[in-house]
């Protein structure tokens, strides 16, 4: 089993996020803005959620998110902008470049499936935890 850890920024134009592993950088990752977890248009809940292997007719193999409430068909999948390509997903990218915008995320869905397919192969589980960034006051 294993677990990542996707450690959120929310902005009213989008959540960027960082996902680790072994407190080691696996990629950045861009969202919808939270907007209380309404279908098409808001990130998912902050939680712990297991990731499974869902085949798409058009797309093939993805990478899932289970079991989120209220919501269903969560995918890891490549995206550079969540507001004009997201409708509740989360898309993995090699760099963030503003709010719910990155770059280079097909490289970095692929890093991720790298990590993470070898792992569901062998019938073990893979584990993803959502939290927020702490926000530290400047004294």
């Amino acid at each position: 089993m294993i677990e990542l850890y996707l450690k959120r920024r929310y902005h009213p134009e989008g959540t960027n996020g960082e996902l680790t592993h072994r407190g080691q950088s696996v990629c950045s990752c861009i969202e919808l803005p939270w907007r209380g977890n309404r279908r098409f248009i808001s990130c998912i809940p902050e939680g712990r959620y297991r990731l499974v292997k869902r085949r798409h007719p058009r797309w093939g193999e993805q990478l899932a998110v289970a079991n989120v409430p209220g919501r269903e068909g969560i995918l890891f999948h490549p995206a550079n902008d969540a507001l004009a390509q997201l409708q509740g997903c989360i898309a993995p990218v090699a760099t963030c470049t503003a709010p719910g915008e990155g770059s280079h995320s097909r490289i970095a869905v692929e890093r991720l499936k790298d990590l993470v397919y070898p792992v569901l192969e062998a019938d073990e589980e893979v584990w993803l935890v959502i939290v927020a960034e702490a926000v530290t006051k400047a004294a």
